[in-house]
């Protein structure tokens, strides 16, 4: 029976293993993902130990769980709660840095009424903690204004040692946002010989940094601190590679790079090639603000053959020309674009500069681009409807005529060209113009003539034909130069007479007579409207309204004089400017000479013989119109013979 039993026993055993087996391959079978989640969390339950389990960090899951609350009412448990996170937070406050300490210091110094003594310890004290990290702190969206701040302040020996830290690193900071501050501010207050140092290690990377953004800062702030020989060491840089590589072969003789060019036998292809390699990546960005590029603009027009030029001027036409025109280079490519562009061209520039037109008429140079399109563009009602309309409100022009500089697009409708109102500079802008744009007959150009055989002389031509670019030789052949085909005359008529603008004049001239002849700058608008323009432009259509003019002078010269005692308050007649102004006026208008005397000197002459009102007088004995002669001789002359009013010795004689 034991044999049987055990022999039962090891049977249901091997069974029992077969079928644990079969189990655990079923098992394996599955994947494990899908029961191991099921596996562990029965597992940890199971086998979890008291205490285990439990997160380490977190809040109880309700205050009765925690043994501070157990025996605390809900409020008190509140308050209790307030507190310990209010103590948290005092033990998590942010550690004081560096930055942090900076700018408490900046908050101080920088303002306006702190007295000079505190402000320098403050600076001298910002300036030790940041030596040694001057070029990171550059970098700085607000520690650099620190800096900035410092360099502004501080004294010549801090000014020395900011120096020294950031000139190794003046060319990596260059193309930085916020180092362009801080260095525009060390080249205000740094001396000759380290302004030298800086702008000599520009050289060689004036190109690159004109194609960046706030590279280009740094380089028109440069050039507008440096000398003229400094100014052509940076621009020799776009001419040529020999002019970066070698120092000292520029020089302020030289006024521009043709003369350049011949001075050091540069040759003009080469040079052409690697200022249009400059130009063009500048002029695809819009980088366009500066001088410097102006100049270079200038200087490439002067020497491009037609296709680049043609293809600046094209690429310029448009909102660009509106960032040049407030430098005299910049105004001058405006003008050249509006003189060689199409008549397209230019309808796309005055449609532009709309927006600008009284911005422009007050600028120093926008001004002449303005005189610019009043001379040149024949399509004068597109002319008159964006510019002369934004100028009609009498207000506008009233300012106008007061500015020295916005008088000069109305002085050229009424006297054009004239160099008592325009200066050589702006005349010169005027007469400017691209030499391979102009018109001229295909088998001549400058560089090219030819002798009794009939040869072209002269190696260089040859040269310069052989390594010319050709590749736009179509675009060359019908580029054609758009001059202005109407008559000066008509023009300036269409858009003094026919748009009204005159007429307006006439009346602000009418309402503010004494304010502008008495104003060094008003009388010449006054004068030349008052005799009708260059050519007599406004006497035909517009006579009746000239007399009113005549009689509102006529009225404030015949106002009682002002006694000693009153201040500020000189007499047309005897005010220097006015008298002067008055004067011509006798001599060039007979209309006005007729009026002023019968209204305001006859029968007063003898008051008015002394003082700066002589010269009126005199001035009606020496008119060339014999009607003004007569009329006011019989009382004049007895002034003369008394001695109480001179003439000029040129008069006695006739």
């Amino acid at each position: 029976m034991s044999s049987k039993g055990s022999k039962m026993q090891n049977s249901t055993k091997r069974k029992d293993s077969g079928s644990s087996e079969k189990s655990d391959a079923q098992k394996s079978k599955k994947p494990k993902l899908a029961s191991s989640k099921s596996d562990k969390k029965h597992h940890t339950v199971q086998n979890q130990k008291p205490g285990e389990g439990k997160p380490k960090f977190g809040k109880p899951k309700s205050f009765g769980d925690n043994e501070k609350f157990v025996n605390l009412s809900a409020r008190e448990r509140r308050i209790q709660a307030k507190e310990e996170a209010e103590a948290r937070k005092k033990r998590r406050r942010p550690r004081y840095t560096f930055e942090q300490e900076l700018t408490s210091l900046w908050e101080k110094m920088r303002r306006r009424d702190i007295a000079k003594e505190d402000r320098s310890k403050l600076i001298s004290e910002a300036v030790q903690k940041m030596k040694g990290k001057i070029p990171e702190i550059a970098r700085s969206s607000v520690s650099s204004r620190v800096l900035q701040t410092c360099v502004k302040y501080c004294s010549q020996a801090e000014k020395e040692a900011v120096f020294n830290e950031l000139q190794p690193r003046f060319l990596d900071l260059a193309s930085k946002k916020y180092a362009v501050h801080v260095l525009t501010k060390m080249l205000d207050g740094a001396s000759k010989p380290q302004r030298a140092v800086c702008i000599s290690s520009l050289r060689g990377r004036v190109a690159r940094l004109l194609r960046h953004m706030s590279g280009s800062i740094v380089v028109e702030h440069a050039y507008q601190l440096a000398n003229a020989a400094q100014k052509q060491e940076l621009l020799g840089a776009l001419y040529s590679k020999e002019l970066q590589l070698f120092k000292g072969l520029t020089s302020a003789n030289e006024k521009g790079v043709v003369d350049i060019i011949a001075k050091r036998g540069l040759h003009k292809g080469a040079v052409i090639r690697r200022m249009t390699a400059a130009i063009q990546p500048i002029l695809e960005k819009g980088i366009v603000d500066h001088s410097i590029i102006h100049k270079v603009l200038i200087e490439y027009l002067t020497i491009a053959d037609k296709a680049s030029a043609a293809l600046v001027i094209e690429q310029l036409t448009g909102t660009l020309l509106t960032r040049m025109v407030h430098t005299r280079d910049g105004s001058r490519v405006a003008m050249l674009c509006i003189k060689h562009g199409s008549a397209k061209d230019r309808k796309k520039i005055i449609k532009i500069m709309k927006e600008y037109v009284r911005e422009m008429a007050s600028d120093q140079f926008g001004s002449m681009v303005l005189a610019c399109i009043f001379t040149i563009v024949d399509d004068t009602k597109l002319v008159t409807k964006m510019f002369v309309h934004e100028l009609m409100e009498k207000d506008t022009l009233k300012d106008l005529v007061m500015d020295k500089n916005g008088r000069k697009p109305l002085l050229q409708l009424l006297h054009p060209n004239s160099s008592r109102y325009l200066n050589h500079d702006d005349l010169a802008s005027l007469d400017l113009s691209v030499p391979s744009l102009c018109s001229m007959d295909n088998s001549e150009t400058p560089s090219q003539t030819k002798d009794s055989d009939g040869e072209e002389s002269g190696e260089e031509a040859k040269d310069e034909q052989e390594d010319m670019e050709t590749e736009n030789t179509d675009i060359e052949e019908n580029i054609k130069v758009a001059v202005s085909k109407k008559d000066p005359l008509l023009r300036r008529q269409e858009l003094l007479v026919k748009s009204g603008l005159a007429e307006m004049l006439i009346d602000v001239c009418v309402e503010n007579a004494e304010e502008f002849i008495k104003s060094n700058v008003g009388k010449e608008v006054m004068y030349e409207v008052a005799v009708g323009g260059f050519d007599g432009i406004l006497c035909p259509s517009l006579s009746e309204k000239l007399s009113e003019l005549y009689k509102a002078i006529a009225s404030v010269a015949a106002k009682p004089k002002p006694e000693k005692s009153e201040k500020n308050s000189e007499h047309v007649l005897e005010d220097f400017q006015s008298s002067r102004t008055i004067r011509r006026l006798v001599l060039d208008c007979p209309a006005f000479a007729s009026i002023l005397y019968k209204e305001a000197l006859s029968g007063k002459c003898r008051s008015w013989a002394q003082g700066h009102c002589s010269k009126i007088l005199s001035a009606f004995l020496e008119t060339q119109d014999v009607q003004v002669r007569e009329m006011a001789k019989e009382e004049l002359q007895v002034l003369v013979d008394e001695g109480a009013l001179k003439i000029s010795e040129t008069k006695k004689a006739e």
